[in-house]
């Protein structure tokens, strides 16, 4: 423990290494030597950017919250972890105090401290210290880079399992084929979804969502000139249910939507496609306002909801299927990167693709001397 390099956000589009001290422990904490990083679309939106909504970068602030590493050091309070222990790191630090912590909600904690979320450090750094209950040791048989990609299947979870309290033998319609909508549907699977719907404008994402856990796929039709959105959404939404045979009631209905895209005309098109008494959760952040088919979804009685993050019971639940073997989540790394290819990585993750043309689904930094090919 002699160093600490980090990859820290300065302003816009202005990244650079750095040495930061390593930190100090509290008793119930832990420091993780971090061995694996992915991109978030919101690390990138931060870069250039410089904010997310309220979230505004106003010091120079690590990046990453997407990690998994071995413990490095343990608080006198530990009990359950100890040196050596491979874990993933739930990124999110709550009061405990709060009503929200307490009513079980903790990822409404008005105080939480979560990684690379300003005024807060992220994870792309050597060290990282964490309360050691939001650290989970993984089994053996899993690698770090699956240890890395517990983060974003526990929004997926959060998303379908915990917030729209998905069933087996239900239907599922998922806009937004990116990282966090193809785990959506992966989770949708895993708990014995009847069908699954992959939808996104980019027929190369679809095409892996089809191979990854999508029954069917649906790629929009183009707008046309001067097009308003909720007529457009009319149109897509109906040719959507007439390509697929999906029906307003019944076994052919759709029980239930996610919005992982954000976008305005995916948001108005799930709320058209749902069936009646259907659910619908919104978890892509996009524009600030959008217009609602407001009359519809009160006809409907749409059960609308929202998800943010993930919460109590969330981390255990993605270990425990990927560990069983219900969600392969290997295919979705399609980039590795060591830690001074940090810039590269995030460039590439922003244009969508690298070099060679390769479609970017999730790109994994390692850290300070680690081989990008060590999982």
């Amino acid at each position: 423990m002699t160093d600490n390099p980090s990859f820290i956000l300065r302003g816009i589009n202005d990244v650079v290494f750095e040495q930061r001290p390593i930190p100090e422990i509290s008793d119930d904490e832990v420091l993780v030597e971090v061995k694996k990083t992915g991109i978030c679309g919101s690390d990138v939106h931060y870069m250039v950017a410089g904010r997310i909504g309220q979230f505004i970068v106003e010091k120079p602030m690590v990046l990453g919250h997407e990690s998994s590493g071995i413990i490095a050091k343990v608080g006198p309070a530990v009990k359950d972890l100890k040196v050596g222990d491979r874990v993933a790191m739930e990124p999110g630090a709550t009061c405990r105090k709060c009503d929200a912590c307490k009513s079980g909600r903790y990822q409404l904690c008005p105080d939480i401290i979560f990684a690379a979320t300003p005024p807060y450090d992220g994870t792309l750094a050597r060290y990282y210290r964490i309360p050691a209950d939001i650290t989970y040791k993984l089994p053996d048989h899993l690698t770090l880079e699956d240890g890395a990609m517990m983060e974003p299947l526990s929004v997926a979870i959060h998303a379908v399992a915990n917030v729209a309290d998905f069933h087996a033998n239900r239907s599922i319609v998922v806009f937004g084929a990116g990282p966090v909508g193809l785990l959506c549907m992966a989770v949708a699977k895993a708990l014995g979804a009847s069908r699954v719907v992959a939808v996104d404008i980019v027929q190369n994402r679809l095409d892996f969502a089809k191979n990854f856990a999508a029954t069917d796929v649906y790629l929009p039709p183009p707008m046309e000139k001067d097009e308003l959105r909720i007529r457009y959404s009319e149109r897509n939404a109906k040719k959507l249910m007439t390509d697929l045979g999906i029906e307003e009631r019944g076994p052919k209905g759709i029980d239930l939507v996610i919005d992982a895209s954000g976008a305005e005309v995916s948001i108005q098109t799930g709320v058209l496609v749902a069936k009646i008494g259907g659910t619908f959760v919104q978890l892509g952040m996009g524009s600030p306002e959008v217009t609602l088919p407001i009359t519809t979804m009160l006809t409907k009685e749409l059960i609308w909801k929202s998800s943010f993050r993930y919460g109590p019971g969330d981390y255990p639940l993605a270990i425990a299927l990927v560990s069983q073997g219900k969600i392969d989540l290997k295919p979705l790394v399609t980039h590795r990167y060591s830690f001074d290819q940090a810039v590269e990585a995030f460039q590439t993750t922003r244009q969508g693709k690298s070099t060679d043309g390769k479609g970017v689904i999730k790109a994994i930094i390692s850290g300070p001397d680690v081989s990008p090919n060590a999982l």
